[in-house]
């Protein structure tokens, strides 16, 4: 009877082992199916977004939270190539130059130094990247479709001066800090000199992205709340990593 009983419960732990193989098999090709449609879509999202015409042009592409300008149309944050990276960048060089100008009339002087930091920093770098497009691309035009990030601060001063350049000028750093990683994890800067440029870029702007936070929260209590880029509606989400 013993014997027996030992056969049935060695049958039924064959069974059983059977089907939990058979189980963990059929997870591991579904989730391999899962995986493989999900990187074929990024894959092909991808490849439609990147720039193909040759001017830069930017493609809408939406990270964590996105960053969503006045008229609801996206900023792309991925860099085609290296020529696309400094074309663009180049353009959003200049849009922080024109807002850390404002920064002459704000009233803290944490503000002004701030604002005269960013203007000589990437003034300095629109030039050198100029200049690298003269030299490598001499028959590109070096002009991209850019859409602005920053409202216009011509009429503000005061708290609210430095309230709408802090809230704007996050979301426009994280996205040259997205640009530049983007760069450098694909690996399509042809000369190294780019790439020192976004570790760069990616670095300043990371640590800057940190002491505007700080700033918010310590003047403006409760830090990036209200955000918003081209002076629209579209609000910038909080929780939004500030040190990526």
């Amino acid at each position: 009877m013993r014997s027996h009983v030992a056969v049935l419960v060695a049958v039924l732990v064959a069974l059983m082992a059977s089907v939990a193989a058979a189980v963990a098999v059929r997870v591991t090709h579904d989730d391999g199916d899962r995986f493989d449609r999900r990187d074929g879509m990024m894959s092909s999202q991808w490849d439609r977004r990147t720039d193909r015409s040759g001017e830069g042009q930017r493609r809408g592409w939406r990270g964590p939270g996105g960053m969503v300008s006045g008229s609801g149309a996206t900023h792309g944050m991925r860099a085609g190539g290296e020529y696309t990276y400094l074309a663009e960048m180049i353009a959003h060089h200049e849009e922080a130059v024109v807002a850390a100008q404002a920064l002459e009339r704000s009233e803290r002087a944490q503000m002004r130094s701030f604002g005269e930091a960013i203007v000589g920093s990437q003034s300095a770098q629109i030039d050198q990247m100029q200049e690298w497009l003269a030299d490598w691309y001499p028959d590109r035009s070096g002009q991209v479709d850019y859409q602005p990030m920053m409202r216009d601060l011509t009429g503000l001063e005061g708290d609210r001066l430095d309230r709408a350049f802090l809230e704007d000028m996050l979301g426009h750093h994280m996205r040259a800090v997205m640009m530049s990683q983007q760069l450098l994890m694909r690996g399509v800067a042809t000369h190294d000199p780019v790439e020192v440029l976004a570790e760069t870029i990616r670095d300043e702007q990371r640590a800057e992205v940190v002491q505007m936070r700080r700033w918010l929260r310590a003047w403006f209590e409760g830090g990036w709340q209200h955000g918003v880029c081209g002076g629209g509606a579209g609000a910038m989400p909080r929780g939004m990593p500030g040190g990526m």
